[in-house]
């Protein structure tokens, strides 16, 4: 909903004004006292300035209030105590995670991870592919019985052995039996890190060397690379799959009728206009946004938009999951270049085994930046506790664990227990750590305990040491719990209050209207004497599809038949039909002639309130929300500083 969207975007703004230049500080206004300053208030103005469409929404007065009533809100809410709800302490936690982020980045290797990463989306890989199940944290016992086994199955596919049948004797994954362990295209991000390295480092017609996953061994057929289809702009004529109560419905037959008047030269634009289903797009002729590869729902769609190789070139109908298309190539557009990607590929590259390289990073240069000391007796006595249990999972903490309270590791000025090392140390048992001797393995152990607690001291720390960090954490302590606020204050009541929206419903009724609307059958054609025979057949009361049966013969689509009901102005009707009940005469339109059947038309009127629910509630969640300002003003005492105010005013408007 359209305000629940702007005060979050409100807050996103303040959140990242926070690293703009700060200007002179004073007082702007105060809340029950509590102060707010000008080079806030700078800061959102100058970073709204260019987002915004509405000028009265630059104008600062205007703005000053708009932002006053923002405060006033934050305020209402802590008074509230929302700012205690669970749900509201959880999605902060996440939030402050996903800020995190930046600051745990090596900007070197993960420049070099954006690059491997781009340059290999240049290429889809067609790969088969042959897996030997053995689990990451497997003895080395069966690890190396699944290696063997893999290493038999490799040299028989060197030798020249057919991939394929291989697969199916062999290959471990359940669906090679159907596939014969073809995998189709794919690119990079696709698959795990490891797999994808052996893909793209395989020439094409070669086997890879035998890879681990974290799913066993793998070895792997290149059959064929292409480049990177890009993005495309298509138009298309849509026919849904009919409902199962549309019994009388033929949507191939409809499709192949459209296909054949395509043929016969009629504009492709035009009968998306009159006869595609898919509404969000006939009225532009049924152009659709650009896309590519994997953005639709569709594989056999997008298939058949990419087969398209020039500008114009109009498919054969086809069938989707959805129902049946033609789709008109508008433009190709190569694959975007690296910068307009960056977002999007470190978000990949944070969710990737990519990562580890990057965190492998952080743990280099927080063992540089912290000062850290192990109590080495407690140490000692703590790797004795330890047992070859532990491999098997077996171990068990000791009885007395509160006698390793004592200090067993130091950073900075941060004191961790040895309790905190055994409990990781079981938490591990199902690491699939199978280091040996035990004195090995608990040096392992307190390497990664040791990385673990310096990553979580320097997360503890940031607001401390990232001054911009801690600014935007305040703000978007305020943009949740505004968020909850609103929730509860506005947009939940205004979806529940209906005697409220009954009553708003009754009093702005009049800007929720219909225009004039005609339930009509509309027949068209792009010959003459067959739109007259048409309207022969019309006059008797021929239904639409055995007029259809009649006229479009020898395999040729003469005429097509269009019924429902249509509000006036909508791209289904003829411009210049007739409002009459009855049969019209024939006219024409362009290339088109035309002659409609009107069973009723229905005069322009006042929508229900169940025809404008929808739109209507929108509006009464701004009617309260203006209302309920008004009231916390009157609940705060506001004191606007109009010296600073004016000062403000000089600066951002010289």
């Amino acid at each position: 909903m359209s305000f629940k969207q702007f005060y979050f975007g409100l807050f996103f703004l303040i959140s990242f004004a926070c690293n703009a230049q700060t200007n002179t500080k004073e007082v702007l206004f105060t809340v029950n006292e509590k102060p707010y300053y000008t080079d806030e208030f700078s800061r959102i103005y100058k970073k709204n300035l260019d987002l915004v469409k509405d000028d009265s929404q630059k104008d600062l007065n205007q703005y000053l209030e708009l932002f006053v009533g923002y405060k006033l809100k934050v305020n209402k809410a802590y008074k509230l105590g929302l700012q205690n709800g669970t749900q509201y302490q959880n999605e902060l936690k996440s939030y402050r995670t996903q800020l995190a982020k930046n600051y745990f980045n090596d900007t070197k290797i993960t420049q070099e991870l954006l690059e491997e990463g781009y340059n290999r989306l240049q290429k889809e890989i067609r790969a088969s592919h042959i897996l030997i199940l053995v689990d990451e944290n497997a003895s080395a016992e069966d690890t190396l019985k699944a290696y063997k086994k893999m290493e038999d199955i490799s040299k028989k596919a060197i030798a020249g052995e057919n991939f394929d049948d291989l697969a199916v004797q062999f290959s471990e994954d359940p669906s090679a039996k159907e596939n014969k362990g073809d995998l189709s295209y794919f690119t990079a991000f696709r698959m795990v890190y490891p797999f994808e390295n052996a893909a793209y480092k395989t020439p094409k017609g070669k086997i890879s060397k035998i890879i681990r996953t974290r799913f066993g061994y793998h070895i792997l057929k290149i059959t064929d690379i292409r480049a990177n289809r890009g993005e495309i702009t298509v138009a298309h004529i849509m026919i849904l799959k009919p409902k199962p109560e549309e019994k009388d419905k033929d949507a191939e037959k409809t499709i192949n009728e459209i296909y054949q008047k395509i043929q016969q030269g009629e504009k492709f634009e035009d009968l998306a206009k009159q006869f595609s289903d898919d509404k969000s797009s006939s009225s532009k002729g049924g152009q659709l946004n650009k896309f590519g590869s994997g953005q639709l729902s569709s594989e056999e769609f997008e298939n058949a938009a990419f087969s398209l190789a020039n500008p114009d070139d109009i498919s054969k109908p086809f069938q989707s999951e959805f129902g049946w298309h033609i789709v008109k190539l508008i433009e190709k557009h190569p694959i975007k270049s690296m910068d307009e990607m960056k977002n999007e590929l470190e978000t990949k590259i944070g969710k990737d085994d990519r990562s580890k390289k990057i965190t492998a990073s952080l743990n280099e240069k927080l063992r540089k930046k912290y000062t850290y000391k192990r109590d080495d007796k407690q140490y000692g006595l703590i790797s004795k506790l330890v047992t070859n249990d532990f491999y098997d999972s077996k171990w068990i903490l000791p009885e007395n664990i509160t006698d390793y309270s004592a200090t067993l590791l130091s950073i900075n000025t941060k004191k961790i227990d040895g309790k905190a090392f055994l409990d990781y140390i079981e938490k591990q048992q199902k690491s699939g750590l199978k280091v040996k001797p035990l004195s090995k393995l608990v040096d392992a152990l307190y390497g990664n305990f040791l990385d673990e607690q310096l990553t979580a001291y320097y997360d503890e720390n940031l607001e401390t040491e990232f001054p911009d960090f801690a600014q935007v954490m305040e703000e978007y302590r305020d943009g949740l719990l505004l968020f909850d606020l609103m929730e509860k204050e506005i947009w939940d009541r205004a979806k529940t209050d209906t005697i409220g929206l009954n009553t708003f419903y009754d009093e702005h009724k009049m800007e929720h209207m219909w225009k004039k609307r005609v339930d009509v059958t509309i027949a068209s054609s792009t010959k003459q004497d067959i739109i007259k025979k048409a309207h022969t057949l019309l006059k008797k009361k021929e239904k639409p599809q055995d007029i259809k049966d009649k006229l479009n013969v020898d395999n040729v689509i003469n005429v097509m038949m269009n019924s429902g009901v249509f509000e006036e102005g909508s791209d289904a009707l003829p411009k210049t039909m007739k409002y009459d009940v009855g049969v019209s005469d024939v006219f024409r339109e362009g290339e088109y002639y035309f002659v409609t059947k009107v069973e009723k038309v229905m005069p322009a009127g006042v929508k229900t309130l169940e025809e404008c629910k929808g739109k209507l509630i929108n509006e009464y969640q701004q009617y309260l929300e203006l209302r309920w300002v008004d009231d916390l003003k009157s609940e705060f005492t506001v004191k606007i500083n109009n010296e600073a105010f004016e000062h403000v005013k000089k600066q951002l408007n010289p």
